[in-house]
């Protein structure tokens, strides 16, 4: 299997990760909008605007408790690239644009791929674990971004830029609070899972090995995999429209 390291190397190292995120995210909220257009324009308030509906994003890969009882264990991979309205998509791209190029920038390619689904599956196994029912977004790994450039400034020293990080984060979980429907539980999971994914990986460098190139492969096939499965094996009488 080494051999496919050189090659995913090769193929995907010059790829932008912040466009190839957006677009998915993008791509996959436009599909949701369009399995059931007529929730769409339900509209019950600002953070409601354009929402697809439970049903929709049930079936492209939401994840919770709900979705757990249907043994769909992937959709803790899939979960992080939907979201639950346009407000709820432009805050979450606005953020991560802006921080995950420095976490590429430090950790390379392969290693930035590993710890933001790292990061999303842990946020979204310990909302599982506090029961909360139904949940997608990519704020749990954006929180996760969070940790792990913390993790690389307190092992290089550079005390001032973590502690501003480290303000940014808070301020950004504390608004969890108050921001209606936010899993408070999948950032702080996030959080810690980006946090301990950075503190296990060389913080000199950019070149990524084989094996590291290998294991941001199998996140990224566990993911699309993922996707196909919730869709085809989509139970609609599990969720509420």
């Amino acid at each position: 299997m080494f051999g496919y390291g050189p090659w995913l190397q090769r193929t995907f190292g010059n790829v932008d990760l912040s466009n190839v995120i957006t677009g998915l995210c993008v791509v996959l909220y436009v599909l949701s909008l369009a399995l059931d257009p007529r929730a769409a324009m339900q509209m019950r308030g600002l953070w409601d605007i354009l929402s697809p509906s439970s049903s929709a994003i049930f079936r492209l890969g939401a994840t919770g408790t709900a979705v757990m009882v249907f043994g769909q264990w992937w959709t803790v991979f899939t979960a992080c690239f939907l979201h639950g309205s346009l407000l709820h998509l432009a805050f979450n791209m606005v953020i991560m644009r802006r921080y995950l190029p420095m976490l590429e920038q430090l950790f390379g390619t392969a290693r930035t791929v590993i710890i933001f689904m790292v990061a999303g599956v842990v946020g979204y196994l310990a909302s599982i674990l506090m029961h909360i029912a139904f949940t997608v977004g990519a704020s749990g790994a954006i929180f996760g971004i969070f940790g792990a450039l913390i993790s690389y400034g307190r092992r290089t020293g550079q005390s001032q830029v973590t502690q501003q990080l480290m303000t940014s984060a808070v301020v950004m979980f504390a608004s969890g609070f108050i921001i209606p429907s936010v899993n408070i539980w999948a950032h702080a999971g996030g959080f810690a899972g980006g946090f301990l994914a950075a503190e296990l990986m060389p913080t000199s460098g950019r070149n990524d090995g084989a094996i590291t190139w290998i294991l941001a492969g199998l996140c990224v096939l566990i993911t699309l995999a993922g996707f196909v499965l919730s869709f085809i094996g989509y139970a609609p009488a599990g969720v509420g429209g």
